[in-house]
């Protein structure tokens, strides 16, 4: 018999999870609670799609390799559908510095390092209309799950049976084989099984930053600037990281990262002219923002509440349910620093196909799922936390007077700024391995691992930045005082809130 998935969200976990099931036969459908794009037009869906489920929305966005190798394999029509609405490919030459483009040599697996880049908003309508037109999966726009409909199993085991919900105004029972929760970070399912069972369990930290952006689209006949004639249009000056993200259709955003403890710079990041002055004090932003090349787009977005929260449904080896599954930001959480979210998702709704497919056992099942999404995805979660727990630290250490490095953390600072980050701008090969890990097609520290990885670190490392000078970037923007005082802010404010132990 053919199996019913219902699945909560048509965000990018939904997408993604309908793309993964669909060749498998299974009868897919979504429960969205928020209408579909009121348009096939890109610039209109990202002005009017009100897809409040969405808080990220207008945030900027990319599918890693890992989540484009997917679709390119699994559905090459969609990529193609991506492409024809002017989302771009970046290719892995485009990561090279100028020193190594100079040498650079394509191989055959270069071109597994492609990301994709857009606004999200383009991104999901594509998706969605690929999704839509796939014949076993149907997307019921206008429904609000409220509660899964259960029943007690046996050993305490909750078996779910599909889900309840409004739609139209009327109370709508959707019964179900499988039950896909792909709600997101403000997904509330979840909670009635965290509640109700006793085999779950949760950990949650702050990831200790906040970010803003804004969009912008070039003027008529203005090309991006040159990626090897201007400075990085990413970098971290520790009281902000930024980057620039390519759009669709003559558009680009800019994200400023600030640290929560930056409570003035954050406060005043809001402020559109705020934003854009701070854009035209970064070297590597100024080609792309100031007014001959482009114009800002609509407001500042802002998006906090960043943690970083892995949740368990299985606990000593007893599943809390039968037939409900989680995924994406519903189960798990990162900082969106790397843009791992979305192939977090498109990864888990992989595991759970194969889940799926192996066993119809509902105990086999839930196990099967719980120990696969940590073999695959554990890795990048603790490592995108232990960075987060350094910058926090960091960022503290900044703003409190009289703070002195300890030598083991000057000389741990120096191996990954001297040593990591100059072998991989002068290796190509190094390059490679280490955007294998950030792309989330190997463990995320394997790379630096192998001997001969290592060895060829230590060696530029023990070289001197002297020798070294050429694989350096230039300075990616002032310093703190210097940045404030620019904007016209307080830069004292925050030093003696941390002095007074605030």
């Amino acid at each position: 018999m053919t199996e019913t998935v219902a699945v909560i969200g048509a965000g990018i976990g939904g997408l993604c999870t309908a793309l993964t099931l669909a060749p498998t036969g299974r009868k897919v459908i979504l429960l969205e609670r928020d209408a579909s794009p009121p348009s096939d037009d890109p610039d209109t869906v990202f002005h009017e799609w009100r897809h409040t489920g969405v808080g990220q929305l207008r945030q900027s966005h990319a599918f890693l390799a890992r989540l484009r190798s997917i679709i390119k394999t699994e559905h090459p029509g969609l990529l193609e559908d991506l492409l024809a609405l002017g989302v771009r490919e970046l290719p892995f030459e485009a990561m090279l510095s100028e020193m190594q483009r100079e040498s650079y040599k394509a191989t055959p697996d270069d071109s597994e390092l492609t990301i994709i880049t857009s606004r999200r908003t383009t991104l999901e309508l594509a998706m969605r209309r690929y999704v839509e037109k796939l014949e076993n999966v149907t997307i019921r726009s206008g429904f609000l799950v409220r509660r899964l409909l259960t029943r007690k199993g046996s050993g305490g085991v909750i078996d779910v049976l599909g889900v309840v919900g409004d739609s139209g105004g009327d109370e709508v029972m959707v019964n179900a084989d499988v039950v896909v929760d792909a709600s997101g970070k403000s997904g509330f399912i979840i909670d009635q099984v965290m509640k109700d069972s006793a085999n779950t369990s949760e950990e949650q930290e702050s990831a200790g930053i906040l970010y803003f952006t804004r969009h912008y689209r070039l003027k008529p006949g203005m090309d991006e600037p040159s990626r090897t004639e201007n400075p990085p249009a990413t970098g971290d000056l520790g009281f902000v990281k930024f980057g620039v993200f390519p759009g669709d259709n003559g558009c680009f955003s800019i994200t400023l990262a600030i640290p929560e403890i930056e409570m003035e710079l954050r406060k005043a990041i809001l402020d559109p002219d705020i934003f854009h002055a701070m854009t035209l004090q970064l070297p590597g932003l100024k080609p792309w923002t100031n007014a001959d090349r482009s114009d800002p787009v609509g407001r500042v977005h802002g998006m906090g509440d960043l943690i970083s929260r892995w949740r368990e449904l299985v606990v000593d080896g007893k599943p809390a349910t039968h037939g409900y599954f989680a995924l994406g930001d519903t189960l798990i959480r990162t900082n969106p620093l790397y843009g791992r979210g979305c192939s977090f998702a498109a990864a888990s709704a992989q595991v759970l196909r194969k889940t799926l497919d192996e066993s119809a056992d509902p105990d086999a099942r839930a196990l099967a799922f719980h120990e696969r999404l940590h073999s695959e995805l554990k890795p990048y979660y603790i490592n995108q936390r232990t960075q987060d727990r350094s910058a926090i630290k960091r960022a503290r250490q900044a703003l409190t007077p009289g703070y002195r490095k300890s030598r083991r953390a000057k000389l741990m600072e120096s191996f990954f700024e001297d040593g990591v980050g100059v072998a991989v701008r002068y290796d190509i090969a190094l390059m490679r391995e280490a955007m294998r890990g950030f792309h989330m097609l190997e463990h995320p520290n394997k790379w630096l691992g192998r001997p001969r990885n290592l060895a060829k670190v230590f060696y530029y490392w023990m070289r001197g930045k002297k020798r070294n000078a050429v694989a350096y970037p230039p300075k990616p923007g002032p310093e703190r005082r210097e940045m404030m005082q620019a904007l016209s802010l307080d830069f004292q404010a925050d030093i003696d809130r941390i002095a007074q132990g605030a």
